[in-house]
């Protein structure tokens, strides 16, 4: 649950409760202990002791009745009625006590500590309690007003298992890498008795999700060496040189728990290349200034081994990556057929699986995806499970929570017309069809018309038997005449097109843009690159590189591409009119059928 946090009074409040409670004090407190300090006698004692000489000042209250009078010294305060004694005047003029005309008050020490001494012991403690809140607002003793520059790393305290090589799974080049870095930290003599050193540094480069930073924990684990972790967002700040000085207290505190691993994550948040141009972020530049010196300085840093993790290789500054810093690059991609399963196995050591589960189709069904995303997918089916009151997971949760990661949960709610569930109906199956009539185009293991709330009114999941890495000409045309399948059968069934093929033309277009641009599958442009790609672990942004007739003559070929792949699907679905109603019809009514479903009506009689 969320905390509620009480909002901070401003400080004027805390001035203005001091004051309040002060003037109540004397309002109320002090007349009451006055009150209190006051001696009763009766009238006969009062005389008597004027009679005495022991009065020394008396002060007569005639509206409240009363008489009070002090001692001879003035130290206590007495207090008796009046009553009616027309000689009372004259004994006091006798005995030369003076008649006080303003109210007597008691003069003792207790009075002045409260009256005085307590108000200004008040405020101080007010402007104590101030100080501290005005501390705490700007960072603390312990906080960043008072350890600028001091690192915030944060030190990996592995668990009681503690996380090693075989939690990482998918993985088995990179392991192979780093193992050894591992061996190196556990045993360094050997590399030093034939004059081998350890890279300073290790950079892992790779997708989202894909494990770097579960990766460098394992290298720690291993090593069973202390494992120092920051971002490189969290070296910049607002001040110049603050940075710079975190990098220093960083490799300090490394240097003193030696050996071990200082794993900076994101580094290309103060790695990026440096461009020399005026009003740059001074502070950025000097954090990787000193970052480089630390690395590859004076000093050296025995038994300090750097890693990193970045998503942007290419935007690194060319100094940081060059042999003596970060001397080996780590690639942690996309996991591959084998490298699924194995992911999926790890996780699913966390839930209770079925027995019957195959990972084998899972990992094939999950093509592409990464660790985190197949991490994902188990837990999406243990909580499905729940949903159902199951008390495991099988194979169809499994199945479901793919369709989950990839489209979105089912729109339950999603209401379409007939006619409109009619269309999308043959918009999938035209889908399925053309890829089914056509030579290696992979097999369909799956047709829905069930809206999802990515905003897929239906799609059509098609699955490789193995690993897919290398693509043929012919291979991408036919995905391409695939995707506009579903448009395709609209036209030849209805006469008109729909909004529904958006995202069909958004692919079919990329793919016959890299075609010509990008992989020199073009008769005109031969082997030249059209086209750069930037980010390539995010998202793959691409940039033309030629000229403006270039381009134009590159469009035209996409258009012409993509244009004769769909009339190749237009005739595909003409040729098989019967069986593309027949299949229509069945999605229809069931609105989700499989694969095995889909071939058994496409290739009966």
């Amino acid at each position: 649950m969320k905390e509620v946090k009480t909002p901070k009074k401003p400080l004027i409040f805390y001035y203005v409760v001091a004051i309040v409670l002060v003037f109540l004090f004397n309002m109320l407190m002090m007349p009451w202990m006055a009150e209190r300090s006051i001696r009763e006698v009766d009238y006969t004692t009062f005389v008597q002791m004027t009679e005495n000489g022991e009065v020394g000042q008396v002060q007569i209250q005639e509206q409240d009745n009363r008489i009070l009078f002090t001692d001879k010294d003035g130290k206590v305060v007495y207090r008796t009625a009046m009553v009616p004694d027309d000689s009372l005047l004259p004994r006091l003029l006798e005995a030369n006590i003076p008649v006080a005309g303003q109210e007597i008050e008691q003069a003792s020490l207790l009075s002045s500590i409260l009256g005085w001494v307590l108000p200004i012991v008040l405020f101080v403690a007010i402007g104590q309690l101030l100080s501290r809140k005005m501390m705490q607002r700007m960072g603390g003793p312990n906080s960043m007003m008072f350890n600028m520059g001091k690192s915030n790393a944060k030190v990996y305290v592995k668990s009681a298992d503690g996380i090693r090589f075989t939690d990482v799974a998918g993985e088995d080049e990179a392991k192979e890498n780093l193992a050894e870095i591992v061996d190196y930290l556990q045993d360094p003599s050997k590399y030093k008795d034939i004059g081998a050193s350890m890279p300073k540094g290790v950079l892992l480069v790779g997708p989202p999700g894909t494990g770097k930073t579960l990766l460098a924990k394992a290298v720690a684990g291993e090593a069973n060496v202390p494992f120092f972790t920051m971002s490189g967002s969290e070296f910049v700040e607002m001040f110049v040189g603050m940075g710079a000085s975190k990098v220093r207290d960083l490799f300090r505190q490394a240097k003193e728990k030696a050996p071990c691993i200082v794993f900076i994550d994101e580094i290309d948040a103060i790695g990026k290349k440096r461009d020399g141009q005026m009003g740059g972020n001074d502070e950025r530049e000097q954090t990787l200034n000193q970052l480089l010196t630390e690395m590859d300085g004076f000093e050296g840093n025995n038994g300090v081994i750097i890693l990193a993790a970045t998503n942007r290789p290419e935007s690194l500054d060319p100094a940081l990556t060059r042999p003596g810093r970060f001397d080996r690059r780590v690639p942690v991609e996309l996991p591959d057929l084998k490298g699924r399963e194995e992911i999926l196995k790890v996780h699913a050591k966390k839930v209770k699986i079925a027995d019957n589960v195959d990972f084998s189709r899972i990992a094939r069904m999950a093509s592409g995806a990464s660790g985190a995303e197949l991490a994902n997918i188990v837990n999406e089916a243990a909580l499905r499970a729940v949903r159902d009151k199951r008390r495991f997971a099988t194979q169809e949760d499994l199945e479901e929570s793919i369709e989950v990661v990839i489209a979105g949960y089912q729109k339950k709610n999603a209401i379409m017309t007939d006619h409109e569930k009619q269309i999308v109906s043959y918009h999938e199956i035209g889908h399925a069809l053309v890829a089914a009539k056509q030579t290696n185009s992979a097999p369909v293991q799956k047709i829905t018309i069930v809206p999802r709330t990515s905003g897929a009114l239906g799609y059509t999941m098609q699955v490789e038997e193995g690993n897919h890495v290398l693509m043929s000409r012919e291979e991408i045309e036919n995905k391409i005449a695939t995707f506009t399948g579903g448009r395709a059968a609209e036209e030849v069934v209805f006469g008109s097109v729909t909004t529904g093929a958006s995202n069909d033309i958004e692919q079919a277009t990329k793919l016959a843009r890299a075609m010509i641009a990008r992989y020199g599958m073009s008769d005109d442009f031969d082997m030249v690159a059209l086209e750069t790609v930037r980010n390539q672990y995010l998202g793959g942004d691409t940039s033309l590189a030629c000229s403006e007739e270039t381009s134009a003559k590159v469009d035209q070929q996409v258009v012409e591409l993509v244009r004769k792949q769909h009339q190749k699907a237009i005739r595909i679905l003409q040729e098989n009119r019967s069986k593309l109603d027949e299949l229509a019809k069945f999605l229809y009514e069931k609105e989700t059928i499989t694969g095995e479903e889909f071939m058994a009506i496409l290739q009966a009689p």
